[in-house]
């Protein structure tokens, strides 16, 4: 079994609470496909700094409100 990257997040909670925000509209913001979006819910991929700082900008929130670490 692959071993889950140590970055935790909140992108879900966030999409809900930011009037059930779709995947695909959270991946068109942020440049990125439904599918990496997806991944990254699921924690089954980290994404780039870049991705991470957009994915906060589009909620208005910290860095460290949408991700954390396990580590």
């Amino acid at each position: 079994m692959p071993k889950r990257p140590p970055i935790t997040n909140r992108v879900r909670e966030l999409r809900d609470a930011h009037d059930q925000m779709s995947q695909a509209a959270l991946a068109k913001a942020i440049g990125v496909t439904r599918q990496t979006v997806i991944a990254i819910e699921q924690g089954r991929y980290s994404p780039s700094l870049e991705s991470a700082f957009r994915i906060s900008r589009v909620f208005g929130v910290g860095l460290e409100d949408v991700f954390g670490w396990e580590g």
